[in-house]
């Protein structure tokens, strides 16, 4: 059986190094696009990239469930895996399109516009309090971002987020709902999100954002290569939930051995 290495790195860490999203990094010539998907489901993290091209900074991203043009947290992990690496990638290139890099101290930012990523309901919350009561349980549908304002002169916000139709319960920290955020709110913020990581975002001219943090290596993994030929938990879940999922305004395609979500338009 084909043994694939994995890297692993906790995205948005707080200043102490800890917290942060997990995120699988994959040599993608190690992994044919038909595969990658089932990959992503077995590995379980709430994404997966797969770098095609380290040098001219080509990727793809994938949840447990499908493929995403882009998302903030394996954009801002891969950015910094890269230089790590020693690859200077001043821009990465997924689906959704161009994406500057950028470097200040331990924070590494990424360049998105606010209309990319996945389609949220937002939800202010009265306190931080009622933010980390909440029960990821209670959420079965679509993608759900509670937020709370820690600090407002300052821009503070204590938030949680939750992608149950992803597959991911409960995200750590969600990049792409930080840039969303940004734009709503149309001022920088600093967000700390799920138990505690850290998000930091600018406001940029036409609804542009960046959204960037510190970045902590985990051990890697050497793992086996699932056979393309099963299906697996997540591609049966979607199999099953197609009219579900209609139902709900959410379109699910095949596109390169993947299951692709579109939200509703």
């Amino acid at each position: 059986m084909t043994t694939v290495d994995v890297h692993v790195v906790r995205v948005f860490s707080d200043p102490s190094g800890a917290y942060g999203n997990p995120l699988a990094i994959v040599d993608g010539t190690q992994v044919p696009p038909e595969s990658r998907q089932t990959l992503a489901a077995s590995l379980g993290y709430s994404e997966t990239v797969f770098i095609d091209d380290p040098t001219a900074g080509v990727l793809q991203i994938f949840t447990p469930l499908a493929e995403m043009p882009f998302a903030g947290h394996p954009t801002v992990g891969a950015a910094w895996w890269l230089h790590s690496q020693g690859y200077e990638t001043p821009v990465l290139r997924v689906p959704a399109g161009e994406i500057p890099v950028t470097r200040d101290g331990d924070l590494t930012s990424v360049q998105a516009h606010s209309t990319w990523g996945s389609t949220f309901s937002w939800h202010q919350l009265d306190s931080a309090v009622q933010v980390l009561a909440a029960n990821p349980a209670s959420y079965t549908a679509g993608h759900t971002y509670l937020w709370s304002w820690l600090d407002e002169p300052a821009g503070t916000i204590r938030s949680r987020m939750f992608a149950p139709v992803m597959g991911v319960p409960e995200d750590e920290a969600t990049g792409s709902a930080a840039t969303q955020l940004t734009a709503r709110l149309g001022r920088n913020l600093h967000i700390i999100q799920g138990t505690g990581s850290h998000l930091h975002t600018t406001l940029l001219p036409d609804s542009w954002t960046t959204v960037g943090g510190r970045v902590v290596a985990e051990p890697s993994r050497v793992v086996d290569l699932p056979p393309t030929h099963l299906l697996g938990p997540a591609t049966q879940w979607l199999t099953e939930n197609r009219e579900l999922l209609a139902a709900r305004g959410v379109q699910l395609e095949l596109s390169s051995g993947a299951h692709v979500l579109r939200p509703p338009s």
